[in-house]
């Protein structure tokens, strides 16, 4: 895979169980939570071949990362690949880091004949939001819906 950016000291490649402390970092700093649990149980399952996990390195640090998958038919929609997390480094949150880690996510899927993309975003993300229209997504077909067990 190697480095896919117009940068030349970014790299793409797929995420390796090194990378696991600082996927961890990452999401705790951008996302505002700890949940180091959620990312060890990805890399404890045998990883299938439906999921992407991919990280950007620069200057040999992990500054970004993106994962998602192969779905397939649940409620009757069509096979597409499903974005389920990204995260960039704040300070370089303007270097077209999420872009190439986006286009690669994007070139694997189509690679495994997948003819669309989707994500879930919360309403007042405004930064993701708005990193995913920058990438030319718009509101799909589908509402997500749903209901406090509590």
């Amino acid at each position: 895979m190697g480095s896919v950016s117009k940068d030349p000291g970014l790299t793409i490649r797929r995420a390796a169980r090194a990378d696991l402390d600082a996927i961890v970092a990452l999401d705790a700093t951008t996302s505002g939570q700890a949940k180091a649990d959620y990312w060890r149980g990805l890399f404890a399952d045998s990883q299938p071949a439906n999921r992407v996990f991919l990280v950007a390195v620069s200057g040999g640090r992990l500054v970004g990362f993106i994962t998602g998958e192969v779905r397939a038919f649940e409620f009757g929609a069509e096979r597409c690949g499903w974005i389920f997390a990204i995260a960039v480094d704040p300070a370089l949150r303007t270097h077209k880091v999420g872009t190439a880690l986006f286009e690669e996510i994007c070139r694997l899927f189509a690679e495994a004949g997948v003819e669309k993309i989707r994500t879930l975003v919360e309403r007042d993300a405004d930064l993701v939001l708005a990193f995913f229209r920058s990438q030319g997504m718009i509101f799909g077909r589908y509402i997500q819906m749903e209901m406090s067990l509590g």
